[in-house]
């Protein structure tokens, strides 16, 4: 003979307890992991970036270069074109290589200009990446951009 089980009130209690433990715990382990993983501050003080902003957009905006990335045969191809079409080759580079959620994958390739684009070598997972770009051009204005691409699997 089988016995039933009746549903008590402590049973009610530990079945609402635990699912409440269950969503809080989930909610903590995400909260950590979107902290522990935030690249950071893009700028110590928004304000006085923010004061010379559109001077420095503008200077941008005037030199007309269109910058694109692409992955190729374990290439990675950046290029930057004047608003003419022709290849720029600018004064100073730097360029962090990453992901767009996290930085654990971030490194500096080391771009050579081949005459047309700016290639390294690198060996990518599929998926999305960023470049955040710096250059200098030959008449001195600073170029900020993030190049954002995908690698196909």
């Amino acid at each position: 003979m089988t016995e039933t089980r009746k549903l008590t009130g402590w049973h009610a209690l530990a079945i609402f307890g635990g699912a409440f433990a269950l969503i809080i715990g989930v909610n903590l382990f995400m909260a950590f992991s979107a902290i522990s993983t935030f690249p950071g501050v893009e700028t110590r003080n928004a304000y006085i970036a923010s004061q010379t902003f559109d001077k420095r957009r503008a200077a941008q905006e005037a030199l007309g270069w269109k910058v694109a990335a692409r992955h190729t045969g374990g290439l990675l191809v950046l290029s930057i074109m004047d608003d003419a079409g022709r290849a720029v080759r600018v004064d100073e580079m730097q360029a962090i290589l990453g992901r767009p959620t996290h930085v654990k994958d971030d490194r500096s390739p080391d771009f050579v200009f081949d005459g047309r684009a700016y290639v390294a070598h690198e060996e990518l997972a599929p998926g999305n990446w960023n470049i955040r770009l710096k250059a200098l051009a030959a008449d001195g204005t600073p170029f900020e951009q993030r190049v954002v691409f995908h690698v196909r699997g």
